[in-house]
């Protein structure tokens, strides 16, 4: 095993560092002499303080996104916030129809929700993509029915890093009087995000997909046309009365001054970013019988799922223990199936199987690429010489 100091990350997808500014901005609120209070106890000076930071974030949040501050909920993270859009809409228009839109290749955070409403009575259409990790919108448009009420779809595909044509199929979703959900958890920071020109009603977001604290997310609900959900918890008046709980003061300041700096950095991050990536497809794709899952063309270059053909990738992994990378979603890590986005776009079992994903971001370096494309070509030709494949 490597030392864990000369452990190269390309992990970013699972998760982010805490960027040491963002870290900076929390600290203050969990001070034990003058930070500390509770938002909710505004009738002292501690509870105003907690208060007027919370407020603060909210703004900063999202002016970062081209939304009002009354438009953002906060949430535990972006499972949660998927909760509360998909069961809260679905339930609170359900008197209008039950059939709601999904695709079979998001993650399990969307999913998951959807097999619980199919229990309560809903019924569910699953888009299939095609072999790029593409959603057409002419699959969307012949699954509308007049009782649709819910079009909900990941924007930035967790495993292969896919773009989806969210701007269009949210145009389509509104021409039918349909609500748009966007699972955004891996969009902010790798793509634009301006909510005052997206016809989407509701976004899910992630603070430590962009180098923010663990145990935070936002929900988008927009108020003009107003989108309406059923609360899915019971216990208090916070957040417009759809999330109920004491708020966690540090952790929204730390995930607003994330996005803030996600916002800022957005070019040169990208530039960076998109240069190293560049760097590692062409040293790995020289050694032949290696194909990138998903779009070539309609995906982020902060993620490259690649298919090493005949090699497993789980001891390939193990052999490149210098490496911290991952076969797919880090909530699927403890499974032992085969990805089923991989699945879903087409790939065999033992093609998903042979494939990993490695994700870049802000804190990745040219030496890093460098010695990781040694690594892996080094291990790739061991593995294929063991495997009698040279």
């Amino acid at each position: 095993m490597s030392d864990f100091l000369d452990t190269i990350y390309l992990d970013y997808m699972a998760t982010t560092p805490l960027d040491p500014k963002v870290l900076e901005q929390m600290l203050p609120y969990l001070d034990a002499k003058s930070h500390f209070g509770n938002a909710g106890s505004a009738t002292h000076i501690y509870g105003w303080r907690a208060k007027k930071a919370v407020d603060d974030a909210r703004l900063i949040l999202a002016e970062s996104i081209g939304a009002e501050a009354q438009e953002i909920i906060f949430t535990s993270g972006a499972t949660e916030a998927n909760n509360l859009a998909i069961q809260g809409a679905a339930h609170f228009y359900a008197h209008k129809g039950k059939h709601l839109i999904t695709s079979s290749f998001e993650h399990k955070a969307v999913l998951d929700v959807y097999a619980i409403l199919e229990k309560q009575g809903f019924n569910t259409t699953y888009l299939k993509p095609n072999s790029e990790g593409l959603i057409s919108l002419d699959s969307v448009a012949k699954a509308i029915t007049k009782e649709t009420r819910l079009i909900s779809l990941m924007w930035v595909n967790n495993e292969i890093g896919t773009i989806q044509a969210i701007h269009e199929i949210g145009q389509l979703a509104h021409e039918h009087g349909i609500l748009m959900h966007v699972d955004a958890a891996q969009a902010m920071g790798k793509v634009e995000i301006d909510l005052q020109t997206l016809p989407v009603d509701l976004m899910s977001f992630s603070a430590h997909k962009a180098y923010g604290p663990k145990g935070s997310g936002a929900l988008f609900v927009r108020r003009k046309p107003r989108a309406r959900l059923t609360p899915l918890l019971g216990g208090g008046q916070q957040e417009q009365g759809l999330r109920p709980g004491t708020l966690a003061t540090h952790q929204i300041v730390g995930m607003a001054y994330a996005f803030n700096l996600t916002k800022k950095n957005y070019s040169h991050d990208f530039k960076h970013i998109q240069t190293l990536s560049e760097q590692f497809w062409q040293g790995l794709k020289s050694l032949g019988q290696i194909r990138l899952n998903g779009s070539n063309q309609f995906r982020v270059p902060h993620n490259l799922n690649l298919c090493f053909e005949g090699l497993n990738a789980e001891a390939l992994s193990m052999s490149l223990s210098e490496l911290a990378m991952s076969p797919g979603s880090a909530c699927n890590s403890a499974t032992e199936e085969s990805s089923h986005v991989l699945r879903a776009i087409g790939l065999s079992d033992q093609e998903a199987r042979s494939s990993l994903r490695f994700s870049l971001g802000r804190y990745t370096t040219e030496p890093e690429i460098t010695r990781a494309i040694h690594l892996i070509s080094r291990e790739v030709k061991r593995e294929r010489a063991l495997a009698g494949l040279d």
